[in-house]
């Protein structure tokens, strides 16, 4: 079985400015944007411990914190640091051409 992937336009570069979140839906899919120090991640937007829009959270070395529970997520792998989150939020790929952020979903 083969699965087929695109890139999709996200957003722009000024849209998610360093230390800022950013969430985006394309189709099924909803999709956190975050800037740490420059780096651009994207992990799923709902927190899997309570249905949470982690746009609304917090962001800080650790990763993206929930805002219900407060379950920090790792933005490079997408596992929880903390209870009461136990499953890890997908990530994606990311890349910036000229001033668009594209994801690969």
């Amino acid at each position: 079985m083969i699965i087929l992937s695109e890139w999709v336009k996200a957003c722009t570069v000024d849209q998610v400015k360093e230390g800022h979140l950013f969430g985006f839906v394309h189709g099924t899919k909803k999709i956190l944007l975050a800037n740490l120090k420059g780096k651009i991640h994207a992990t799923d937007l709902i927190c899997t411990h309570a249905d949470a829009d982690l746009s609304t959270g917090f962001l800080s070395e650790e990763g993206v914190r929930c805002p219900l529970h407060l379950s920090v997520f790792n933005l490079e792998d997408g596992k929880p640091q903390n209870l009461p989150a136990e499953i890890p939020l997908a990530v994606y790929n990311t890349k910036i051409d000229g001033n668009e952020i594209y994801v690969e979903v």
